[in-house]
């Protein structure tokens, strides 16, 4: 019974004192958190997508206590999330206009040309490293799904014409496609936004009409028919300034190719 005894008391006299030293260390390494941080990251959604411009949640709810953040920062949650991070935070808070995605690409697979027939990795990260990728225009979305498969909330499917399709009811404007598209076709646009150029390239107009159906050209003629001066052509791509755009549609009868459109559900 002596050895047995002596390991037994061996055993707890080492657990006696390794419990007295991690009771030490967590009072000298003790962090404090502040309740408030922890009640306002309670009320964020926990995607940790990045759309607020911190690593996280966790970050986020830190910079709103701060005061670093408004308390709209969270562009995931929408108003809901907004209100309870008000009142945990004691201000008041007006929702922010919410930003939507938009596929700034119509180059379907009938309307746009191909140089080759992509047989890699299903990744627009992977084919755009091969030549540029399939598609003709260096502009152009190269359908892969790459957008689709990282969105976290669900919000973009592949549609038959080989483009990303926006359900809208389900897009948090947080941005992740946006970041890991290697051509950076979704593009985030305030909701309230009546007219875009639904294109991203840059080419003069004789390549962009040898080489797709829908694409800008860079005429200017929307420009011109523009009674808002809401419409600059920059690089060869008509861009529409959204705050000054009424929607009066002047500027779609002068498109020669149909590319700068109305985005007000008729």
């Amino acid at each position: 019974m002596g050895p047995i005894l002596n390991a037994v008391l061996a055993m707890g006299g080492i657990g006696l004192v390794l419990s007295v030293v991690l009771g030490a260390a967590s009072k000298v390494f003790y962090v404090y958190v502040d309740p408030k941080v922890v009640a306002v990251d309670e009320c964020l959604p926990g995607a940790n997508c990045g759309g607020c411009g911190y690593a996280g949640c966790s970050d986020c709810a830190v910079a709103m206590v701060a005061g670093k953040a408004p308390p709209n920062a969270c562009k995931a949650g929408g108003d809901d999330v907004t209100d309870a991070v008000a009142a945990v935070l004691g201000v008041s808070a007006e929702a922010a206009e919410r930003d939507i995605i938009n596929i700034f690409c119509k180059g379907t697979l009938s309307a746009a040309e191909r140089k080759y027939n992509y047989k890699g990795v299903l990744d627009c990260r992977a084919a755009v490293l091969l030549s540029g990728g399939d598609k003709s225009c260096m502009y152009g979305c190269l359908g892969l799904g790459t957008c689709v498969a990282n969105c976290p909330f669900g919000a973009l499917t592949m549609g038959e014409d080989g483009l990303p399709v926006v359900n809208e009811n389900l897009c948090t404007g947080c941005g992740t496609c946006v970041d890991i598209c290697p051509r950076h076709i979704p593009t985030l646009i305030k909701e309230s936004q009546k007219v875009a150029t639904l294109c991203s390239s840059h080419d003069g107009g004789k390549i962009v009409k040898a080489i797709c159906d829908v694409g800008c050209q860079g005429c200017g003629k929307c420009k011109k028919a523009c009674p808002e001066k809401a419409i600059i052509v920059e690089k060869f791509l008509a861009i529409v300034d959204g705050e000054k755009c009424t929607g009066c549609g002047d500027c779609f009868e002068d498109c020669p190719t149909g590319i700068i459109q109305s985005l007000v559900a008729a």
